[in-house]
């Protein structure tokens, strides 16, 4: 007879993955944390980790084993603010929360909020390449999500629109380790639920929107009020820096890659692709986490009851052992299998929109612009769960 194998403890490590350095550049950081094991205790913040391809895509499926219901976050206080948006909870509550989202964003309301997309594509793309220079971000990036979600969503046309974005960022970096850079960004979160509890009422909402849709449901008792504003919260988030993130971080890698323009611009099938490439590489939101719900064993390494689990799908989405040569820029890898729109029940809801986005942006682009380069240094700020640009200045002709 066999015995029976004894699962070992994880590898530690005090590498501080939230430390600035780390957050500006984080890959060779994931690359060693994949070496030292399929899971990793990363001692500096009490956290096992996963940052292999495999393993975390077994632990996004397997929500029974490794939950959201205690938050998604790397802090109490968060998790606590959290407690009813859609990403926090399981199954079965979660799909019902889940059923408004996708009632709220079926296609016939996303093509009455969005028009016509490749139209309004097809103006920006004009005016920036009459320019020659402008700010991938703030330019090419932001402007369709800013006009499209936001009018999706519902929040009303005014100056509050450029905050949210600055809110939102403030959120996620709250959603982080607890320490200085989490506890400062407080106030955004404050100034977020704010805005959403005293100026994007129901009553001020735009006619037809998630918003709308989401508060209906509210009022049938589907879901509680607390529900529906979380509701708004998580869509204001997920549903607007990730997207601008995505674009603004392929704009970046086809502008750092001619050869991979030229074959963008030779064959504009390639876009979609593009755009899953861009993702794969530079992965919006890079990390959240989940608590086991019972002892588990992953490859042989044991993982106690109520551990709270760092999923890295930034680290995920870099693994060679998933992905040949991964760190390359490849416009023809079309990685249909990235982490970076999440997998499971709490895939995102907004993929559609947000590939529709970038596909016209990009397939316009392609058709007016022969040239894409740098016209100067990217400015990046560092946060906990997002990877994003603050400006990009391109030039195109």
């Amino acid at each position: 007879m066999t015995a029976a194998r004894t699962p070992t403890a994880a590898p530690r490590t005090d590498l501080e993955l939230f430390a600035t350095d780390a957050l500006l550049d984080p890959f060779p950081h994931y690359a060693r944390l994949r070496d030292l094991g399929p899971v990793v205790h990363l001692s500096e913040y009490d956290l096992y980790g996963l940052f292999r391809y495999e393993q975390v895509r077994a632990a996004l499926v397997d929500w029974e084993t490794f939950s959201s219901a205690q938050g998604i976050a790397m802090n109490p206080t968060a998790n606590e603010l959290s407690a009813d948006s859609v990403l926090s909870v399981d199954p079965p509550r979660q799909r019902t929360l889940r059923k408004v989202f996708d009632d709220a964003l079926r296609p016939k309301y996303v093509r009455k909020v969005a028009g016509d997309i490749e139209r309004l594509a097809g103006e920006l793309v004009d005016d920036l390449v009459r320019r020659g220079e402008f700010d991938g971000v703030a330019d090419f990036a932001c402007k369709l999500p800013v006009e499209i979600v936001m009018d999706l969503i519902g929040f009303p046309r005014d100056e509050h629109r450029a905050d949210i974005l600055r809110w939102a960022l403030g959120a996620f970096n709250f959603m982080g380790p607890p320490g200085e850079r989490q506890e400062s960004t407080f106030p955004d979160v404050q100034a977020l639920m704010r805005y959403l509890v005293t100026e994007a009422t129901p009553d001020r909402l735009l006619p037809g929107s998630f918003g709308q849709i989401v508060w209906e449901a509210a009022d049938r008792g589907e879901i509680t009020g607390n529900e529906a504003l979380m509701a708004m919260s998580a869509y204001a988030c997920a549903g607007l820096d990730t997207t601008i993130a995505g674009v603004a971080g392929t704009l970046w890698l086809l502008a750092l890659h001619p050869d991979q323009w030229r074959a963008v611009r030779q064959d504009p099938q390639l876009v979609p692709g593009a755009f899953l490439e861009g993702v794969r590489l530079e992965t919006p939101l890079q990390a959240f986490s989940r608590v086991t719900t019972h002892d588990v064993e992953i490859d042989g390494v044991a993982v106690p009851r109520g551990a709270r689990v760092l999923l890295s799908y930034g680290s995920a989405n870099r693994d060679e052992r998933n992905y040949p040569d991964p760190d390359r820029f490849d416009v023809r890898r079309n990685p249909v299998d990235t982490l970076g729109f999440g997998v499971g029940v709490h895939t995102c809801p907004g993929r559609t929109l947000a590939s529709m986005e970038a596909h016209a942006l990009f397939g316009a682009l392609a058709e007016r612009a022969v040239t894409l380069e740098l016209a100067g240094e990217p400015v990046r700020s560092p946060n906990h769960i997002t990877r994003s640009l603050d400006r990009l200045p391109v030039r195109v002709s």
